[in-house]
């Protein structure tokens, strides 16, 4: 059970859950919109969160700040799409600050890239130095179908301006059994002739997407095994800090890396809570265990009292998240949406 820690400031212990994990990476979905409607993470009319709901950018800017006195080295601003967020270069900047005196060791970003021409120069004067970027085809038509309605063209000029910034990338691809599994080996090839690394990602049932995620489920272990029948496949020891298992394609020279929440649970050394943009700590993506935090912001507590909420408050996190493989029925694992809590 973690102390109470109601005589310290909130920087006099790392963040440790009842599992003897420390918590050094917090994600915060600074938004639950976006501008494309991917079939695998939303409904195609889907009813997003009334503004007046959402956390302002200095409150963003605050936990963050808390979470930086706890011990936390590494954040990841996610969405929805996070550079839809009006003014969000500024809540970047105000955190990036922060890597200046090294109380915070990373910065980065999950992005479409739509949005990514206008805003790349931004984020690397902000600090940050390397971005995610989600793009499941090459293929414009596909693309367009994938997103509901996305214009390729868009995304790839998002990824070149980021690149010219100096911007490390890496991209990330749901596999998808009948959209893109003859595909991602050329995704996979184009990624690594780029310098980019790049990850595949399971399907997870997450929220009511009006279809059943079991259609477009491919299990990376037999998406692997495609792999093998082309590629050589060397194993890495190598971690980015979040659930990722790298292997080396021998054939590219690129790295690439596998998610596997369904078929491979990847929970052990899990170092990571989830900050929606409504002010929900999540303890676990698989889980709806939370924490509000909105509350006592708007209540007048003071940093330190919300620091031990926080500490406190980590008995919940779960040893592993609850995502099944394979059920009876098409109901998701986890009823609210993936771009509630951010990919």
């Amino acid at each position: 059970m973690p102390k109470d820690v109601s005589d310290r400031g909130p920087e006099k212990e790392p963040l440790i859950d009842g599992f003897g994990r420390h918590i050094s990476y917090l994600r915060i979905s600074v938004t639950d919109r976006c501008d494309l409607r991917c079939t695998y993470c939303m409904a195609e009319r889907m009813k997003f969160l009334p503004k007046i709901e959402l956390l302002r950018l200095g409150e963003l800017e605050r936990l963050a700040g808390i979470f930086i006195g706890l011990g936390v080295t590494k954040i990841r601003l996610t969405g929805g799409e996070p550079l839809v967020r009006r003014n969000i270069t500024e809540l970047i900047g105000n955190i990036g600050a922060h890597l200046k005196d090294g109380s915070l060791r990373e910065l980065t970003m999950t992005s479409n890239a739509t949005q990514l021409a206008r805003h790349a120069g931004a984020l690397y004067e902000a600090g940050m130095r390397r971005i995610n970027i989600s793009l499941d085809t090459l293929d414009a038509e596909k693309y367009r179908r994938i997103t509901r309605g996305g214009d390729l063209g868009k995304t790839l000029a998002g990824i070149e301006a980021a690149k010219q910034v100096g911007l490390e990338i890496k991209i990330n691809s749901v596999a998808l059994k009948d959209d893109n599994r003859a595909e991602l080996p050329d995704l996979i090839a184009w990624a690594h002739g780029q310098g980019f690394d790049m990850t595949l990602i399971e399907v997870m049932p997450m929220g009511d997407l009006g279809n059943d995620y079991r259609d477009q489920f491919l299990p990376l272990t037999v998406m692997r095994e495609d792999l093998e029948q082309r590629w050589t496949l060397v194993e890495e020891t190598y971690r980015s800090g979040g659930p990722s298992r790298y292997v080396r394609v021998a054939e590219t020279g690129g790295r690439l890396g596998f998610i596997s929440p369904l078929t491979q649970n990847f929970c052990a050394g899990c170092n990571r809570v989830r900050l929606t943009c409504t002010g929900r700590l999540y303890f676990c993506l698989g889980q709806n265990s939370h924490l509000d935090l909105r509350k006592p912001l708007r209540d007048g507590l003071s940093d330190e009292d919300i620091a031990v909420l926080i500490r406190n408050a980590m008995t919940q996190k779960p040893l592993q998240h609850d995502f099944v493989a394979a059920k009876d029925d098409n109901r998701p694992s986890v009823a609210r949406h993936m771009s509630v809590t951010g990919g």
